[in-house]
């Protein structure tokens, strides 16, 4: 090879080599961009997750008389949002778990709602009594788990283990556990402050949720797929849903779903018993839309996962209603956090 060629081909392999180099200095480059901008992320994400004080509480912990049927309660809220001095306790349907409504419980703490989802005795379905020839079935089904009076050959619960006692304790436990987190603005003289707690629940859980708004005064009853207390073979609603309830009916409200497999007839027919409703004609709801007016009874036509439609992010537009309607009639106001007191001089 004489020395021409052979300086050629030098000069190739260098200028190849130039250009690996420049490559790998490129590639080097974006992945280190790409991991920045993944860090930043996850920073950013690491940030707003960490605004959000969430609690896992063991039932045990707060009463060991109680008993752990699915999980821990859950108890959260969101410290930099604006506080509306009240508590949104979601009760979950059949076999549910307290921490599967984060996501709802989310939105509603950045409403400004401190938020509880109650572990509680869920492993019966509601509607096992529709076809009962008994018209106390709904009835007893409800005062049982909610009160733990021994009165449903479906379901027994002991006092001890009652959604009253376990909301009770838990309640009781947060303020004393954790003083600083606004718990105690929601118990007094150990009993919960019923007129500043909306009560809530999806399937079973919203049966629950409008049992205890006829018990107590509430500031609302929010209903999600239900209630399913309807008496299949006498053609109508359960008995206890017409009952004097010490919420005022117009402090009910439900988001259904048109191809729910328990019968949205039947869902607005005990709805509108609760709500004191002769003819609703509620609207149907898309995601994102906004809502204009005052309604009671909500629809979305979703096809996916119809029972489960209405506690999906998706549908954050009613969440958001259906947290924020109303607050004219209670006399309670948003309000800024108050500022951090003075660390006291040693």
């Amino acid at each position: 090879m004489d020395h021409t060629r052979q300086g050629k081909l030098i000069m190739k392999k260098k200028s190849l080599f130039t250009r690996n180099t420049m490559s790998g200095a490129t590639l080097r480059s974006r992945l280190t961009a790409i991991a920045t901008a993944l860090l930043l992320s996850l920073s950013a994400s690491t940030t707003l997750h960490a605004q959000l004080k969430v609690l896992h509480v063991d039932p045990k912990d707060t009463d060991p008389t109680i008993e752990t049927v699915q999980g821990p309660h859950l108890a959260l809220y969101d410290p930099q949002a604006a506080s509306n001095h009240r508590l949104f306790v979601f009760f979950v349907g059949t076999n549910g778990k307290a921490e599967g409504s984060l996501k709802i419980d989310t939105a509603f703490a950045k409403l400004g709602y401190h938020a509880i989802a109650l572990d509680y005795e869920d492993k019966v379905v509601a509607a096992s009594c529709a076809p009962s020839p008994d018209i106390a079935c709904f009835d007893n089904y409800r005062e049982a788990i909610v009160t733990g009076a021994p009165v449903s050959e479906r379901i027994n619960v002991s006092r001890a283990n009652s959604i009253l006692n376990r909301l009770q304790k838990l309640l009781v436990y947060l303020a004393k556990q954790y003083p600083d987190g606004g718990w105690g603005e929601f118990v007094a003289d150990g009993q919960p402050v019923w007129t500043r707690i909306v009560v809530a629940g999806h399937s079973q859980g919203s049966g629950h949720a409008a049992y205890i708004g006829k018990m107590y005064k509430v500031d609302k009853v929010l209903m999600f797929s239900g209630p399913q207390d309807y008496l299949t073979e006498l053609n109508k609603p359960a008995p206890w849903q017409a009952r004097p309830s010490a919420t005022p009916q117009s402090r009910y409200y439900a988001f259904l779903n048109l191809y729910d497999p328990f019968n949205v007839h039947h869902q607005i027919a005990n709805c509108a018993v609760l709500m004191g409703l002769s003819n609703p004609q509620p609207p149907t709801i898309e995601p994102g839309a906004a809502i204009q007016g005052n309604y009671q009874i909500l629809i979305n036509t979703s096809h996916q996962q119809p029972h489960g439609s209405t506690i999906q992010p998706e549908f954050e537009n009613v969440w958001d209603y259906l947290g924020t309607i109303g607050e004219e009639d209670t006399g309670l106001k948003p309000s800024t956090p108050p500022p951090p007191q003075p660390t006291p001089e040693p």
